[in-house]
């Protein structure tokens, strides 16, 4: 799997068909997102606060939301071969709008990127010693760099390397703990803390992913058909949701603590090593993927700058590596969290334009066989920010049902209502700058700012 031109990946164009992968590729990036620390951190909640069944319920539930949320904006993604800021112009936001959506995955991203390289970090500093917290921060967020320079395709390989290596590792620590219980006594225990209801349990489940469900066209866009995406997520979600989420409830029902990473972690120095390092390069190079393709699409709207996305890749993962390091993003986590608010209801208006209003699908439909893009957007779509702002605070503020499907549903039945009365146009136009990374200067100036999800 090779990268495109000047390792832009297509950022602010259509992905062809000759640069896009088997979607094995693909299904291995996704099940690496999900195969994670974060995971047996969902899964340990779970065993600490619900019986074994009752947690495999609420996983069930939680990976049936996701799978159908990330299926309708992959094969959005897949089908236009776009990113989720760049579709979001054709999609219910206008480019302006879809520059906001872009910028605001980008800040997200990066604290995250930040954060989880610090965290990382301070695991590598009890481990192996020798260097401080900020310097292995600065290693470990570098190197992911390196990564994510070369694109999707360098991406791919880290995965190979880095998904089996922390299955194997952390399995055999696990396997090592769960050996000394009774598999049986396990599932028919009573958890130790705090009783979950299911609904609780399946909100843990499907929040703990949902960002990921609704930036898939950015991996998506790399996907041959329709049918890749629905494989590549079943396979991805399910496998992952299931076995790491069920071995940290087990975990949580043997150890009687939801505590578990030192578990997952400490086994010895030099595997609890590995494990930490693979486990936060295959994930949190997807968050810098994300943050560089928003600040290339915020770029161009609001600057007309078209900037390269491996120079971008550079100055957010440097920056994005120095703040986590100096410890800069510990006191903004509860503005990301804040932040993650925003991206559920973005997939309920994606999907509601995309499939069903299709005010402005006609213009991808037209300009697809070519590759091209429509030479226009709307610069502003009213109905869907109006939408997304209702929909973001019903998110935060009604705690009835799941908070983030809420929002997502809310989104998507307020702008069909508005397709529906007439009231879905567009304000405004903004001309569309043609062509892949070949059209675009080949050492751009870098970005002023950074940014992305985690």
């Amino acid at each position: 799997m090779a990268s495109s031109a000047d390792h832009d990946d297509h950022a602010l164009a259509r992905v062809p068909q000759a640069s896009r992968f088997h979607w094995f590729s693909v299904a291995t990036q996704r099940f690496g997102q999900l195969s994670t620390l974060a995971s047996f951190l969902i899964g340990a909640a779970l065993g600490f606060g619900m019986t074994f069944w009752n947690a495999v319920l609420a996983i069930t539930l939680g990976a049936v939301i996701l799978e159908v949320l990330t299926i309708f904006t992959g094969i959005a993604g897949q089908r236009e071969g776009l990113s989720t800021s760049l579709l979001a112009r054709w999609t219910g936001f206008g480019a302006t709008g879809s520059s906001l959506i872009g910028l605001a995955i980008s800040v997200s991203a990066v604290g995250w990127f930040g954060i989880q390289n610090a965290v990382s970090a301070d695991g590598l500093v009890r481990l192996v010693g020798g260097l401080p917290s900020w310097a292995w921060a600065l290693i470990v967020g570098l190197v992911i760099t390196a990564v994510v320079v070369r694109g999707v395709g360098s991406m791919a390989w880290a995965a190979y390397v880095t998904v089996p290596a922390f299955l194997v590792m952390s399995g055999w620590s696990i396997a090592v703990e769960l050996s000394r219980h009774d598999l049986g006594a396990l599932t028919s225990a009573q958890p130790a803390g705090p009783p979950l209801s299911l609904l609780q349990g399946t909100t843990l489940v499907a929040g703990g992913f949902i960002v990921g469900a609704v930036i898939t066209p950015d991996m998506s866009r790399f996907n041959r058909s329709s049918g890749d995406v629905i494989k590549q997520t079943v396979v991805g979600i399910t496998l992952g949701e299931y076995v790491i989420g069920l071995i940290g409830v087990l975990l949580a029902l043997a150890l009687r603590t939801n505590d578990v990473i030192a578990i997952v972690t400490s086994t010895s120095g030099f595997l609890g090593t590995l494990i930490i390092v693979a486990a936060t390069i295959k994930v949190n190079d997807w968050n810098l993927y994300a943050a560089s393709l928003g600040v290339v699409n915020f770029a161009d709207r609001a600057f007309g700058r078209r900037l390269n996305r491996a120079v971008v890749t550079v100055v957010v993962g440097v920056a994005g590596s120095v703040l986590g390091a100096a410890g800069v993003l510990d006191g903004f986590t509860g503005f990301l969290n804040l932040l993650g608010v925003l991206f559920p209801p973005v997939a309920g208006i994606m999907v509601a334009e995309y499939f069903v209003a299709r005010t402005w699908r006609p213009l991808l439909d037209e300009t697809r066989p070519a590759g091209t893009l429509p030479d226009s957007a709307p610069a502003w779509v009213p109905a869907g920010l109006i939408a997304w702002v209702v929909a973001a605070v019903v998110g935060k503020y009604v705690d009835w049902g799941l908070p983030s499907i809420n929002s997502v549903v809310v989104a998507f039945a307020l702008y069909l209502g508005a397709a529906r009365l007439g009231l879905v146009r567009g304000v405004g136009t903004a001309p569309t700058h043609q062509g892949g990374p070949s059209a675009a200067p080949a050492v751009q100036a870098a970005p002023a700012t950074e940014q992305p999800s985690a």
